[in-house]
């Protein structure tokens, strides 16, 4: 069962959940940067951080699932905000080029048909950013923040799951090195800058981008040389229609500073 809209709003409107979002809006804003004239999604609860782009793009949707339920958002502008079904999004296939699901992947029934929509509703070569509790931080504990719902994730357990939906790990990060205690919420900024050089193991949050690779399609007839995603170069001396041509496997993504 989701956590209440009404829940997830509480807990971004105390200290902890402040500095949570600004901690972990600032990997979205390094990764996307403004996301100037882009069409941009965000499933789960993903309305506090979508303030950071929807001035500059040219379009920004909240949608919420159904067992979570939907609250207007913005407060003080047209709402864009639509309660939805998790594997049943209502917009046309390729529309987004960037989608943020927070709050989201941890529970659902089947995190796979999930990844699966969020794959039709992106553009080709669409970025998409998951962010989820990571199984071995301590925010996955903390029954006061809606990071300890669900199922929590390791690194290999997301990839796995992005790849089975179709798409390709691109790049990851981690966040939330604070201890989720109220007490630490002054102080998240500084324990963030150490904790990611210190206690890497210990972030609560892990964040994956992953792309919407399109792929060359062999015309009746006649023979394709090209076997690779749209887009991407070849290595040099590797013939096209080697498997060697594509991108490199998932343990190669790099990591969002």
């Amino acid at each position: 069962m989701r956590r209440d809209v009404l829940e997830l709003r509480a807990f971004y409107g105390t200290p902890l959940g402040a500095a949570a979002r600004t901690m972990v809006a600032r990997k979205l804003t390094e990764a996307w940067g403004e996301a100037t004239n882009l069409d941009i999604l965000g499933l789960g609860y993903a309305s506090p951080y979508l303030d950071a782009f929807r001035e500059k793009a040219r379009r920004t949707v909240a949608a919420m699932p159904g067992g979570q339920g939907v609250e207007l958002w913005p407060a003080a502008a047209r709402n864009l905000s639509c309660l939805t079904l998790e594997t049943e999004l209502p917009f046309p296939n390729a529309l987004f080029d960037r989608v943020l699901a927070i709050h989201a992947l941890e529970e659902t029934d089947d995190p796979t048909a999930y990844l699966t929509e969020v794959r039709r509703v992106l553009a080709p070569s669409g970025r998409v950013i998951v962010a989820v509790a990571a199984r071995h931080g301590l925010w996955s504990r903390a029954e006061a923040t809606p990071f300890a719902y669900g199922r929590p994730f390791t690194r290999g357990q997301l990839e796995e799951a992005v790849v089975a939906a179709g798409l390709e790990p691109a790049a990851w990060s981690r966040a939330l090195y604070a201890p989720p205690h109220a007490l630490f919420a002054s102080h998240a900024e500084a324990l963030e800058q150490v904790g990611s050089r210190l206690w890497t193991p210990m972030a609560g949050l892990i964040l994956l981008e992953a792309v919407k690779q399109t792929y060359a399609v062999k015309p009746r007839g006649a023979r394709a040389r090209v076997k690779i995603p749209a887009g991407l170069p070849v290595p040099a001396g590797v013939a096209t229609s080697s498997p060697l041509g594509r991108r490199a496997k998932i343990r190669h993504t790099r990591e969002i500073a």
